[in-house]
């Protein structure tokens, strides 16, 4: 199934810019003669949160009830609309919690209760384990699963980007949901490791020790993360993916992915909409509030 926004996409990866040109030069020095060394700056730069833009700062829809949970030891900050099942919004990297804000008020006229939070070092929540601006799918996932736990049960979750990623990890850790929506998801993080090698400026030297310096950090085999792969490892519920095809931060064939792999699923494919216009285009929203359905009476 395709939707059209009615507007000529003009996206390409070449609207992700290049690092600086002396951290290129710096990586590809590295790359050359201390490619460990580079593999742990680029660690380190991989879990860094971008600085919040002045759009993280909007408030949401009216009337949502703020809520603050300690989760792990940080600080995590949301807000709730609507009473009902529970539907949860998660976004993505570099994201905030209001950035899903356009789905809130359809779902609350549906009979729903909202939930929406920001992961750890977005928005108005507290740094993770690692400080400031650094976090990373673990802690993402640890705090969905707070969140759930002091709300209720999921009839949904809607994730974005890598949120979607965060929602699948914590579905295969036994967190139980009725329906999932990915909207433009990532799905194999490994393939990340090439575009970052492009962004950055360095070669196969640095790629080859980059998964290893992740797999450090994290405490965890990269492979935990692989969306497709979540599907043969648990039951899963019923999951509608949308996609714009000319994404150009996670490709569509990611999104294609996940849904050849995930029983029960659906692709929506998009055009013009981008990585964000996704979130605020009324068709998508049209189709995620009927994936979501009426709640049970």
């Amino acid at each position: 199934m395709t939707v059209s926004s009615g507007q000529k996409s003009t996206i390409d990866r070449s609207a992700i810019p290049p690092a600086p040109a002396a951290m290129r030069v710096a990586f590809r020095t590295l790359d050359r003669v201390a490619p460990g060394l580079a593999a742990r700056w680029a660690q380190r730069l991989w879990f860094t949160v971008p600085p919040p833009g002045r759009a993280s700062r909007r408030p949401g829809p009216p009337g949502g009830e703020r809520f603050e949970l300690d989760v792990d030891g940080y600080r995590i900050v949301g807000q709730a609309w609507g009473a009902g099942p529970a539907i949860y919004l998660m976004h993505g990297w570099g994201g905030w919690a209001t950035q899903l804000g356009a789905f809130t008020e359809p779902l609350v006229g549906a009979g729903y209760r909202v939930v929406t939070f920001d992961a750890p070092s977005h928005g108005s929540s507290g740094p993770g384990r690692w400080g400031p601006r650094s976090t990373n799918t673990v802690e993402f996932t640890a705090a969905l699963t707070a969140v759930v736990a002091a709300h209720g049960p999921a009839h949904a979750i809607v994730g974005h980007s890598l949120g979607c990623m965060a929602v699948a990890v914590a579905v295969r850790d036994g967190l139980a949901a009725d329906r999932l929506v990915f909207l433009a998801p990532m799905s194999h993080p490994l393939n990340y490791v090439s575009f970052l090698g492009k962004v950055l400026g360095f070669g196969g030297r640095t790629k080859a020790r980059l998964p290893a310096a992740l797999e450090r950090r994290i405490g965890q085999p990269i492979s935990e993360f692989d969306v497709p792969a979540i599907a043969s490892q648990v039951a899963t519920p019923p999951l509608l993916v949308v996609h714009d095809q000319d994404d150009p931060e996670t490709r569509h064939h990611d999104g294609q992915d996940i849904a050849d792999t995930w029983p029960d699923s659906e692709l929506v494919t998009t055009t013009g909409l981008g990585h964000r216009g996704i979130l605020r285009d009324p068709g998508v929203v049209e189709l995620v509030t009927t994936f979501v359905g009426v709640p049970a009476r």
